[in-house]
């Protein structure tokens, strides 16, 4: 199921990446899952205070583009469900060079 979803988000010219998962445990409820979303989601945290803010800037964007896939019961698949499929930045011209196409 990853690879299928970073195939699809590779030809629209964005990355996916895993935001959250968790695995069955035997627990009451828990269940096996894995949260997908745009790599220029989210915020980007600043770990070092005496850099200067001006002369660095940061990919991330707040991209609100998720999937949430979850296992079938029996293991048979996966159910991939689309929780918000739009992008709030431009899609990239091309991948090439990108650091996550590459690998």
């Amino acid at each position: 199921m990853l690879e299928w979803a970073r195939s699809v988000g590779y030809s629209y010219r964005f990355v996916i990446v895993t935001l959250r998962s968790d695995t069955w445990t035997g627990q009451r409820g828990r269940m096996t899952y894995v949260l997908l979303g745009c790599k220029r989601g989210g915020k980007y945290k600043w770990y070092k205070k005496e850099v200067d803010f001006s002369r660095t800037g940061s990919r991330k964007c707040e991209c609100h583009f998720r999937l949430r896939g979850k296992l079938v019961k029996g293991g048979q698949g996966w159910m991939v469900e689309l929780i918000c499929g739009s992008h709030n930045h431009d899609l990239a011209e091309t991948m090439v060079g990108h650091p996550y196409a590459e690998g």
